[in-house]
């Protein structure tokens, strides 16, 4: 018998914007936020339930309905792949107009990885989601891995997409490694340009790129501070046909079971600081910095 809706998990997922465009000739004008559908189906494929967590602000917004309602309300979020992180949220001015980001995205992610972290709800980020997520708690980013790191593979190739792929070796002792016991490498899909430059205080990498050494996976330590933070630079959801990638089922299971404990003990929120409001001094300090 198919599990009630009420004993399933409940997890949340950040949307992804398509700003407002006169040009458009559907919605013109209107902002749009929205979910890929294999991450949603990925999430679904263990039984649990998904919600994509909209936005509360905007120019249309009414109500009271914040993100801190989503994440008492959730049982934990996915930070959802997309656009480059602006460089203004780690500090940083765009090097190249084309890596300018969406700094209003960005917001919405800050904020959202800190209404879970205080709530003390699990969080897995995807692509995007892990360069946020270091990011959000202190971590820096190379705006583009080709120009920036002497050696550095291609780590987006946009004609193959999700079937371009690479190498990485699994941290040995990680709790990623402990996933995957006796599987020291593994391929996996490359869709990024931006990659972790400095490694958030109190997160560890799980795993490198072969061979250029770019942290791949990333996890808060709880030994440190707060509960279940993962994430993975690449794409679990996009997992190839032929099987030639890492299994994504184990790392899809590690965060629900993280989802499934928290419902029964739940972890003390915590947060290292105003994780917004931080983003908001970045985003002031770089547009000064730009006059």
């Amino acid at each position: 018998m198919s599990q009630p809706a009420s004993r399933r998990l409940k997890i949340g997922l950040s949307a992804c914007f398509s700003h407002a465009d006169q040009e458009r000739s559907l919605f013109t004008g209107k902002t749009l936020q929205y979910v890929e559908q294999s991450i949603a189906h990925w999430i679904m494929s263990a039984g649990a339930m998904v919600v994509m967590v909209p936005c509360p602000t905007g120019e249309t917004a009414r109500g009271d309905v914040t993100l801190a309602h989503y994440a008492d309300w959730l049982d934990g979020v996915v930070m959802h792949g997309g656009a480059d992180v602006w460089p203004g949220s780690y500090g940083e001015e765009p090097l190249r107009p084309e890596w300018l980001g969406d700094r209003v995205r960005d917001l919405y992610d800050l904020a959202l990885v800190e209404a879970f972290s205080q709530a003390g709800k699990p969080i897995f980020g995807v692509c995007r989601g892990l360069q946020l997520i270091n990011v959000a708690f202190g971590g820096t980013l190379y705006q583009d891995l080709l120009t920036q790191v002497p050696g550095a593979q291609v780590h987006r190739d946009a004609k193959q997409y999700d079937r371009h792929a690479h190498d990485i070796a699994l941290v040995s002792g990680s709790r990623l490694a402990q996933l995957y016991p006796g599987q020291q490498r593994a391929r996996v899909n490359s869709i990024h340009h931006q990659g972790i430059k400095q490694i958030a205080p109190n997160f560890e990498v799980e795993a490198w790129s072969i061979p250029d050494h770019i942290p791949e996976a990333i996890r808060r330590n709880p030994r440190h501070a707060g509960g279940y933070i993962a994430a993975t630079q690449w794409h679990p959801e996009f997992r190839s046909a032929d099987n030639s990638t890492l299994d994504d089922s184990a790392l899809l299971s590690d965060f629900l079971q993280a989802c499934s404990r928290s419902r029964t003990f739940p972890f003390p929120g915590h947060s290292p600081f105003q994780i917004r409001d931080r983003a908001a001094r970045l985003l002031k300090r770089a547009l000064l910095r730009r006059r």
